[in-house]
């Protein structure tokens, strides 16, 4: 079995030279014709592609072209259908959020990384946190908070001190940003199943948006966040180098 590659490429010059370098080399298979995606850029272009790519059920190989890479492989031009055939794989499960707006209007997004709730105001957000139906928290008094997947547990969610999430667990993170009050609470650990909903307290006067990867959501009123396990995304990475090997790896450094 050969590779048939379709090559797509974020607008930085150095993901076009690689572009222009890899179809000159590899020649470029129409999407209908393609076993693989490649993508050139860094972690941003990596989502965006996973995104555009969810109804083809291509497997995704990124190759890094940006600045950190935690999603992509490492650049070369050399021997890529032999990488592209003995890659691992990894299957990503996205959140699923649901916004409801101070307009009245219900916005659905997916997230592979994470959802999150920031404050858009001067003031500190107030959140209600409810799991399961149930009521968790009265009150958070915060930055904002945001669920997270163990592939996205290294990007936000680790800079608000969150925890890495081994990628084989089935749990999703909950983390404040910034939290006033309770004084330090920092989140919690959630079975994969659950879903997490948070109400604004004082919308008008603490306005908060909600972002799901690319798709921002302003002056939001409530927001439901859970996985998908309908919703798969195939992601693939060299031997040794996998999200297991990179998510400990991150833990050491």
């Amino acid at each position: 079995m050969s590779a048939k590659i379709t090559f797509l490429a974020s607008p930085a010059p150095a993901a076009q030279e690689a572009l222009a370098a890899l179809t000159a080399r590899y020649g470029q298979a129409a999407p209908g014709d393609a076993s693989h995606i490649v993508a050139l850029g860094g972690d941003g272009f990596m989502l965006q592609t996973l995104h555009e790519s969810r109804g083809v059920g291509l497997p995704v190989y990124g190759m890094n072209c940006g600045t950190i890479g935690f999603l992509m492989n490492a650049y070369s031009e050399e021997d890529l259908p032999e990488r592209l055939l003995a890659a691992g794989e990894e299957v990503l499960n996205p959140l699923v959020m649901r916004a409801e707006t101070a307009a009245g209007s219900v916005i659905d997004g997916l997230a592979i990384n994470e959802v999150s709730l920031l404050r858009a105001g001067p003031q500190a957000a107030k959140l209600r946190i409810s799991v399961d139906g149930r009521l968790r928290m009265d009150e958070l008094v915060c930055d904002g908070a945001l669920v997270c997947t163990p592939a996205g547990s290294t990007a936000y969610n680790y800079s608000a001190h969150g925890p890495i999430l081994p990628i084989g667990s089935d749990v999703l993170a909950l983390t404040a940003i910034a939290a006033f009050r309770p004084r330090r609470w920092r989140g919690a650990l959630l079975p994969k199943t659950a879903v997490v909903r948070f109400d604004v307290l004082q919308p008008e006067k603490r306005p908060v948006r909600a972002d799901a990867d690319s798709i921002s959501v302003p002056d939001v009123h409530a927001v439901e966040v859970r996985s998908d396990p309908a919703v798969q995304h195939r992601i693939l990475f060299d031997a040794g180098h996998g999200l297991e090997e990179r998510l400990l790896r991150e833990q050491f450094l």
